[in-house]
């Protein structure tokens, strides 16, 4: 999965992104680059798995995210040109909600929900930039030839613009899967689904419930394809620093349940539909992403091709039966361990060992 973070200047994007791939900070001075690292998906299951079956290796899943430079009004035709934007899944706009003396909002106040709005705005103006070059070309196309294929695009792209000159982000547009298979050489982004992940103080951070209601951002997060999450990247730099059981004070004092970077991961994944099944063995115990409501044979597919296209069946088990049991040879004598066929919706915490031969 490939996420980009978008933000305006000073709203903590790289700040985030750093502490959610373990990147250095940039240097400063030069032009802003766009930058790319990786981060673990937590999953306390696969170190619990660990010590069931005591593997030479434990590996999460990852997301890689890319932090690009800050936009400001009138410039969102520049995130559409970045070759790094280009393939992501989805998006995550860190809204500013913290005030500062010694770095001021650009706009010069802090106002989340306008800053969202936005942002979204620059989405979709240049979405129609890039719909209205496009409807250019076919026109020339079809006053040429005179395609089929070219018409029916036209008609594609006719709607788009009209959702678009609405102010509607091309994610509330329905799609066929043949219309979004043809969409996916351009780099439309009001068309992503975008994580909005409110960047609060300290104070702020304590009721981020009730804040992000206050805010309008809950409301307006309830639009097809958006998502909304509370971190305060500040207060997380911080306890990075801190010894594991002194940042877990702080954080109970904050009234944190969890690492806000863990928040932030997790709500991609509901945002996206993700869900991870595991594998386990003496080899490797290993988490997997895939799109909820996968088949079994597809999921096998992440793994190695070689195991789709010789998938035969799938033992599965869940995570809390296997422990609970103890062991796979536990689970077959309670009948908790089964096996599936190649149509099986695997679920988020299926213990899998696909059986195949190519």
């Amino acid at each position: 999965m490939k996420t980009g973070i978008l933000g305006l200047s000073h709203a903590g994007k790289s700040t985030l992104f750093q502490l959610l791939t373990g990147t250095q900070a940039a240097a400063s001075g030069g032009r802003p680059e766009a930058r790319m690292g990786v981060a673990r998906v937590p999953d306390p299951r696969v170190f619990r798995l660990a010590q069931l079956f005591n593997p030479k290796k434990q590996t999460l899943a990852t997301v890689e995210y890319v932090d690009v430079p800050g936009v400001a009004k009138g410039e969102g035709q520049a995130l559409v040109d970045l070759p790094a934007l280009r393939g992501v899944d989805a998006l995550v706009h860190v809204v500013r909600a913290f005030e500062s003396e010694s770095a001021p909002h650009p706009d010069g106040s802090v106002d989340a929900l306008r800053d969202a709005k936005m942002l979204e705005l620059e989405l979709i103006l240049a979405d129609l930039a890039t719909v209205e070059r496009r409807l250019e070309r076919l026109e020339a196309n079809i006053k040429k030839a005179n395609k089929a294929e070219d018409v029916s695009e036209r008609a594609l792209f006719q709607r788009l613009k009209q959702a678009l000159e609405a102010e509607r982000p091309l994610r509330e547009v329905e799609l066929t899967e043949d219309e979004h298979s043809r969409l996916r050489g351009y780099a439309l982004l009001s068309g992503k689904p975008m994580l909005l992940v409110a960047n609060l103080g300290e104070q702020q951070i304590r009721e981020a419930a009730a804040w992000l209601e206050r805010s309008g951002l809950q409301q307006y997060a309830r639009k097809p394809g958006l998502g909304v999450c509370a971190v305060a990247a500040p207060i997380e730099a911080e306890m990075a620093e801190l010894s594991p059981e002194d940042a877990q004070a702080f954080r109970e004092d904050l009234g944190l349940a969890e690492p806000g970077l863990d928040r932030v991961i997790r709500s991609t994944y509901e945002l996206l539909g993700l869900v991870s099944f595991l594998t386990a063995g003496e080899d490797e115990c290993r988490a997997w992403t895939i799109r909820r409501g996968t088949r079994a044979q597809l999921a096998a597919g992440t793994i190695h091709s070689d195991i789709e296209r010789g998938f035969i069946r799938a033992q599965v088990v869940a995570f809390s039966d296997l422990v609970a049991a103890g062991s796979l040879a536990a689970c077959r004598e309670k009948g908790t361990l089964r096996l599936e066929g190649r149509d099986y919706l695997v679920q988020d915490g299926d213990v899998i060992e696909f059986k195949f031969n190519v």
